[in-house]
Formats: C-alpha cells, sequence, structure tokens
C-alpha cells in the first residue's frame, strides 16, 4: 500500500503529479480559530519557486496556492484544510523519450518494478515538483507552532562548505543559495554556473535549526524525536542523508567530547555544548534542533549515461527539459517546512499525553 499522508494527529496527504493540472495537500488535525489565509504560505511557496535565478529549474510555475476548505471568516476551523496549487508550465513533450527508456538516477524503473506502470511526465509522483505541497502544508504547520523559529540554509554545495566562523543570517536572503556565508556564496556562484553549462549537477547540505522548542516533546524507543525527524527527511525527494546534532562526527568523538554539560539555571538547565542537536533519548531537551540534510547531484542531466529500454535493450539516454543544476538549493523550504511539520505533530502529541 502506497503512504501519500504524513503526521500521526497534524497530518497532511499530498496529491498531484508534476505534469498533470495541479498538485496540493489536504492537512488535517490543525487545531480551530487559527488566523490563516492564502498570504499565510505563499511567502513559503515563493521561496521554492522555480525560475527565480539562472542556479534553478527555468520552468515558471507562479505556485499561487488557494484555499478550498477548512477555514471560515480567516480562521482555521478544525476540520480538513485542502489547499491547491495549479501547474501552469508543463512540456510534457520534453519527456517522449523517457517513455521508452528509464533514466539512470531516477525512479523510472524501480516505479515500473513496483506498479508495472509509471507516469513518465516529468516523473509523475516522484518529481520534486511534489514539495510543493509539502511546503504549503509546512506553512500552516508554522501557525501551530509559534513559539518555535525555524531557520534553513545551505551549508554546502559540491563538497564546498559554509565557514561557520562567518556565518550571518542576514546574508541567507540576499543570494539565490539561502547561504549564510558571503564569501562562499560567491564561490558557489562559480560552481554551479559550471555544472549548468556543462550539463551536469551537484550535491548539497542543507541545514535547519529550530529554536524555542521546549524541553519534553517526543518520546521514547519507536517514537523518539530524532527518528521522526530523520524518516520526515529521508522522504523528501533526492535526500539520501541525515544527521541529527553532530551526527557522524560523534562516531570520531569520545564520550567526554560528544557530552552536552550542564549548569544550573534560572530557569531550568545551562547547556555548554549542543553535540545532540537539542535531542536526548528520543525528547527535545529545550536546546536548538539540529538537523543535517544531504541532497544528491540531480540525476537530469545532458551527458548520456547508459541505460536501458522497457523492453531489457541496452541504450543512451540524456535528460531533456528544465532541471536544477542543484536541487539542494530549492531543498531548504522543504526541510524547513517538514521540520515545521514534525515539531506541530509532536506538540499536539505531548499535549495529548501530558496535558
Amino acid at each position: 500500500m502506497s503512504r501519500n499522508t504524513f503526521g500521526h494527529v497534524f497530518r497532511f496527504t499530498t496529491w498531484g503529479e508534476s505534469h498533470g493540472p495541479a498538485l496540493g495537500a489536504v492537512v488535517d488535525g490543525c487545531p480551530p480559530g487559527i488566523v490563516l489565509t492564502e498570504t499565510d504560505i505563499q511567502p513559503f511557496l515563493d521561496a521554492r519557486r522555480p525560475g527565480q535565478s539562472r542556479f534553478t529549474t527555468q520552468r515558471q510555475e507562479p505556485d499561487q496556492v488557494r484555499i478550498l476548505s477548512g477555514v471560515f471568516e480567516g480562521r482555521t476551523t478544525g476540520t480538513p484544510i485542502s489547499l491547491m496549487i495549479e501547474n501552469v508550465d508543463q512540456r510534457s513533450k520534453d519527456y517522449s523519450e523517457v517513455a521508452r527508456a528509464y533514466r539512470p538516477g531516477h525512479a523510472d524503473y524501480a516505479y515500473d518494478a513496483k506498479y508495472g506502470f509509471r507516469d513518465y511526465r516529468g516523473g509523475g509522483r516522484s518529481s520534486a515538483r511534489e514539495t510543493a505541497s509539502r511546503v504549503a502544508a509546512g506553512a500552516v504547520a508554522r501557525l501551530v507552532i509559534p513559539e518555535v523559529f525555524i531557520l534553513g540554509y545551505v551549508s554546502a554545495i559540491g563538497g564546498d562548505a559554509i565557514d561557520p566562523a562567518a556565518f550571518n543570517p542576514a546574508e541567507i536572503g540576499r543570494n539565490p543559495f539561502f547561504c549564510p556565508d558571503a564569501k562562499a556564496a560567491e564561490r558557489w556562484e562559480a560552481l554551479v554556473d559550471k555544472a549548468r553549462k556543462d550539463g551536469s549537477s551537484l550535491g548539497a547540505v542543507v541545514e535547519c535549526v529550530a529554536t524555542g522548542v521546549p524541553a519534553g516533546w517526543g518520546a521514547p524507543l519507536y517514537a523518539k524525536l530524532d527518528a521522526e525527524l530523520a524518516h520526515a527527511m529521508m522522504g523528501i525527494n533526492a535526500v539520501k542523508g541525515v544527521e541529527i546534532g553532530d551526527g557522524f562526527a560523534a562516531a570520531a568523538n569520545t564520550g567526554e567530547g560528544n557530552a552536552d554539560p550542564m549548569r544550573p539555571g534560572n530557569d531550568g538547565p545551562i547547556f555548554t555544548a549542543n553535540h545532540a542537536g537539542g535531542i536526548a533519548g528520543g525528547i527535545s531537551t529545550g536546546q536548538p534542533i539540529v538537523v543535517r540534510v544531504a541532497f544528491k547531484p540531480t540525476s537530469s542531466i545532458l551527458t548520456p549515461m547508459p541505460t536501458i529500454t522497457r523492453e531489457g535493450e541496452a541504450t543512451e539516454l540524456f535528460t531533456k527539459g528544465r532541471h536544477d543544476p542543484c536541487v539542494g538549493i530549492r531543498g531548504v523550504p522543504v526541510v524547513e517546512a517538514m521540520m515545521a511539520a514534525v515539531l506541530a505533530d509532536q506538540k499536539m502529541l505531548h499535549r495529548a499525553q501530558c496535558g
């Protein structure tokens, strides 16, 4: 059975395909009485929207959201909130070759092996276009957790990382890379330009930090907050790795080096380190939640790659159409949205159990 729904109490179901007439999400479990209009959602969709610079796909989609249900007189009613985003710039003819052969690195073969049938127009449901629905749902989730501030940014492209000492949150909105390091953004411009001109692509790492999360959200063992976050992030298209806190670097540390020491404070403990990324035993500690997400290079490239046809014959294929030379750049609003969805869900689960 295919899963198109995410969450436990705060839930959303996405629908639609890359080259269908529209796509969207149905958000269920949102508390009633929250002020919600399209203007609360649109800025996040605008941040993810394609065609805003030469460093992203040139598909021109306005990504204008419409609220179809679940809101009355500007407030949520507690009933399902239906969100719709129309597709207006499809070029299905670009995928005529994909109908007969599988694109290496894409989900073409895997989908065909599972269903015996696939929508080859832009990848159908496997297209990153689906993430627009998640961003819309995530915007609703943010309204459920007004105490939390979520900040996402790209921390590396093509293996070239930012300098943590040069971190400036004000820089994130000043460049097309969501980069907090001005010098790194300058380097990335040349890097991504070269990949684009070569018909190739680059991978990226997106880091996301949530501050204001109180201690106590999450649960031991099978509903750990970090496990829920890892599940959410791994469900994003093109994501191949997730780290919480120090992540894999913790394996190279010592017990004393990896500990997060505590000192007495007026409003609870004061932590002198955050190697755990704000989560201990699957439960939030009150420190910032830190997640890093690795995006693979876009599989749609102009270099001919060996593949097979649907009949199993050897052939070569390069992907026509409009594609991101670095899909991780537009992944920032998506990672933020999934962080918001998890935290909204966990807040409501915590309230249900602990009051």
